[in-house]
C-alpha cells in the first residue's frame, strides 16, 4: 500500500482542533447572511483573501471576527457539523474537540447555546458516522485568571458533557501559572486537564503546565526540545504531545515542514500526535498533515502507523477501545 492510501486507511483520533478554527469561509458567509451581521468581507472570496494572514495577530483577527456570526444553536451544530464529515472523510474515528465558551459568552451568546449546538452534532456524528467524540473547554489565556473562575462556574451545569478544561489563545506572557488556582478547581470538579505550551513560548512554561496545573496531555509541546532534562521527563512519563504541524508551519514556528521536529521527537521516545489546530486557517484537516510530515520528514509506514496508535493512546477513551484501535492499526 502507498504511503498516501495508508494515510487514508488509518483510523485516527484528533485531540487537538479549535471548533471556531474550522470555520471554511464558505460557511461563515452563509451564516453571516442568515443571521443578518455584517462583516468587513462582501464576498467569500474577500474571506478566503483575509485568511491568507501573515502573523499571529491577524490570524486572531479574523478568528473572532468569523466568531461573530455565531450566535443560534443552530449556528453551532453547523460548524461542528462540517467539521464531522470532514473527520468521515480523513477516517478521523475519535475526536476530542477544544471550544472557547468566552469568545462567545463575550458576546452575549449564552454556554448553553453553545454547548448544547456542539453536543447536539456531536451525538448527530456518532449516529449517522460512528465519530465518538468528548468536549473540552478552554480558557483564553490572555483574560484574567477572575474570566476564567466565571467561566468554570458557567460549566458547571454542563458537566457531564465536558471532559476536561484546557488554556489556549496567546501564549506569550501568560504562563500556565497565571491560571494554577483554576486549574486546581477544575480537577476537584472531576475534570481531566489540558493546556497549550511550548508553542510560542517556551519550555518552562511545558514544566509549568505539568508541575502546576497538573495536566494530562500538553498540547503543542514541540519546543520541549531545547531542554534536555523535560524530555527526559516527557518521555519517562509517557506525556503525551498533541503536536500540529501545518500549524507550526504556518504560524512560524518552524520556517520549513523539513525543519520540522515531530520526527525526531518520535524516534526519541516521545508520545507524540499529529492534529490539525485550526485547520480551515493553517491549511488542512488531518490527513493533509499526516501527508505533510511524511513527505517532507521521510516517514516510514510503521511510524505513521505508530503515530495513529499514538493518538488513541492519548485520548481519554477506555482502555478497552484503546486496545482495539491498536490491533486494528497493526492489521493494516
Amino acid at each position: 500500500m502507498n504511503q498516501r492510501a495508508l494515510i487514508q486507511a488509518l483510523p485516527k483520533a484528533e485531540l487537538h482542533v479549535h471548533i471556531e478554527g474550522t470555520f471554511e469561509p464558505e460557511l461563515m458567509f452563509a451564516i453571516a447572511q442568515r443571521n443578518q451581521i455584517e462583516i468587513p468581507y462582501k464576498s467569500i472570496e474577500e474571506v478566503k483573501q483575509a485568511y491568507n494572514f501573515h502573523n499571529l495577530q491577524s490570524f486572531l483577527d479574523i478568528y473572532y471576527a468569523g466568531a461573530n456570526v455565531l450566535i443560534h444553536e443552530q449556528d453551532f451544530y453547523d460548524l461542528a457539523w462540517a467539521y464531522f464529515k470532514k473527520c468521515a472523510e480523513d477516517h478521523v474515528v475519535h475526536t476530542e474537540m477544544f471550544f472557547d465558551p468566552q469568545t462567545h459568552t463575550d458576546r452575549g451568546v449564552p454556554f448553553g447555546i453553545v454547548i448544547n449546538g456542539l453536543q447536539r452534532a456531536c451525538n448527530d456524528a456518532q449516529a449517522q458516522f460512528g465519530i465518538s467524540s468528548h468536549l473540552i473547554m478552554c480558557f483564553l489565556r490572555h483574560l484574567s485568571e477572575e474570566a476564567a473562575f466565571e467561566t468554570l462556574e458557567q460549566a458547571l451545569p454542563y458537566k457531564d458533557q465536558i471532559i476536561a478544561v484546557g488554556l489556549d489563545s496567546s501564549e506569550v506572557g501568560h504562563p500556565p501559572s497565571k491560571f494554577e488556582r483554576v486549574f486546581a478547581k477544575a480537577r476537584e470538579a472531576g475534570f481531566l486537564v489540558v493546556a497549550h505550551a511550548g508553542e510560542e513560548g517556551p519550555a518552562e512554561y511545558v514544566w509549568e503546565a505539568l508541575d502546576l496545573l497538573k495536566v494530562n496531555r500538553i498540547d503543542h509541546g514541540v519546543r520541549s526540545e531545547e531542554d534536555p532534562v523535560l524530555m527526559q521527563r516527557l518521555i519517562a512519563e509517557k506525556m503525551p504531545l498533541t503536536v500540529c504541524p501545518l500549524s507550526n508551519l504556518k504560524l512560524k514556528v518552524v520556517d520549513d515542514m523539513q525543519q520540522h521536529n515531530i520526527h525526531r521527537l518520535l524516534q526519541q521516545g516521545v508520545h507524540v500526535t499529529v492534529n490539525s489546530d485550526d485547520p480551515s486557517y493553517f491549511g488542512g484537516y488531518m490527513n493533509d498533515n499526516f501527508y505533510a510530515i511524511a513527505e517532507a520528514l521521510d516517514l516510514s509506514n510503521d511510524e505513521l502507523k505508530q503515530l495513529a496508535i499514538n493518538s488513541f493512546e492519548a485520548s481519554f477513551i477506555s482502555e478497552q477501545q484503546k486496545q482495539a484501535w491498536s490491533e486494528r492499526i497493526h492489521a493494516l
